[in-house]
């Protein structure tokens, strides 16, 4: 897995908005998840046990992340993907919180954080984004 920390800031963002509309739009664990870098306790976001067709989409501004088609049980409590829908959404950072260093992803478009990616998923990428459901709204398949 290559980082890539992104030169991309706030300013380059095509999804730019201040704190204060953030937090009119985000409900208080989304602001505190996709503003903050928080994380929701495992087992507890609607979408880790969840099995429809579709596409998961940032909750910040609605750019396509994930498809249903990625998802699988890892058995963290977290949705578990292995692969991003298109990986010029999504930025990874090094992320040395916490006593650890793990890749933040976060993105592109908005600069919420959603969550990490790690080197033991399923083939075909061996990657597995742990991302928080609260950072997704999900589009159902047609």
């Amino acid at each position: 897995m290559t980082i890539q920390n992104s030169e991309t800031t706030g300013a380059d963002r095509p999804v730019q908005k201040t704190d204060d509309e953030w937090r009119a739009q985000l409900t208080a664990e989304q602001y505190q998840i996709l503003r903050k870098a928080g994380t929701e306790r495992a087992f507890t976001g609607q979408y880790w046990n969840h099995h429809d067709d579709g596409a998961y989409t940032c909750a910040g501004c609605g750019a396509e992340l994930f498809h249903s088609d990625s998802k699988f049980d890892s058995h963290c409590g977290w949705p578990s993907f292995f692969e991003a829908a298109d990986d010029s959404k999504v930025e990874r950072r090094v992320d040395s919180s916490h006593g650890m260093r793990r890749t933040e992803v976060l993105c592109r478009a908005c600069g919420g954080h959603l969550g990490h990616v790690f080197e033991d998923g399923p083939l075909p990428t061996g990657e597995r984004y742990c991302i928080n459901s609260a950072s997704l709204n999900f589009r159902k398949g047609e």
